[in-house]
C-alpha cells in the first residue's frame, strides 16, 4: 500500500470520526446549521468550493481503483467530495435542499453521522493508525 494511501485513509478517517461524533452530540445545532446554511446562498457556494478543492485534491493525487478496499474507498471519498462540491455550485437552492434530505433530514438526521462514522473507523483501522511505522 502506497504511503498516500495511509496518510489518505488516516486524514480522511480522523476527519470523519469526529464531524460523525460530533454531529451526534450536537443534533440540535447541526440541524439548524444545515437549514441555516440551505437559506444562504453564499454559504452554499463557499461549501461548494471546499468540497470542489477537498475532492481535486483527492482525485488529482489518488485516483486509485485497485489494490484492496482502502485505496479504493479513498477514492470513492475523493470523487464523492468533488460531486457534492459541484452539486452545492451548480443545483438551485430548491434542489439542493432536496438532495441533502429536505424536511427528512431531521427524521433520519443519525443516519449519515452514522455511516461517517463507520467509515470513519474503518479508515483508521485499514489505513493502520495504530501503526508506528507509516507504509513506504
Amino acid at each position: 500500500m502506497s504511503s498516500r494511501t495511509t496518510f489518505l485513509g488516516r486524514l480522511l478517517g480522523c476527519f470523519s470520526t469526529v464531524v460523525a461524533l460530533a454531529m451526534i452530540a450536537h443534533r440540535e445545532t447541526t440541524v439548524e446549521m444545515m437549514a441555516t446554511l440551505l437559506d444562504r446562498p453564499v454559504a452554499v457556494f463557499a461549501v461548494g468550493l471546499i468540497g470542489v478543492a477537498a475532492g481535486l485534491a483527492i482525485v488529482l493525487s489518488h485516483n486509485v481503483w485497485s489494490g484492496g478496499a482502502l485505496p479504493v474507498i479513498v477514492t470513492l471519498v475523493g470523487w464523492w467530495s468533488l460531486i457534492k462540491g459541484m452539486l452545492c455550485l451548480f443545483l438551485p437552492q430548491g434542489a439542493l435542499a432536496a438532495f441533502l434530505g429536505g424536511p427528512s433530514y431531521d427524521r433520519f438526521y443519525y443516519v449519515s453521522p452514522a455511516i461517517s462514522l463507520m467509515l470513519g473507523l474503518y479508515l483508521i483501522y485499514a489505513s493502520g493508525f495504530a501503526d508506528p511505522e507509516p507504509a513506504h
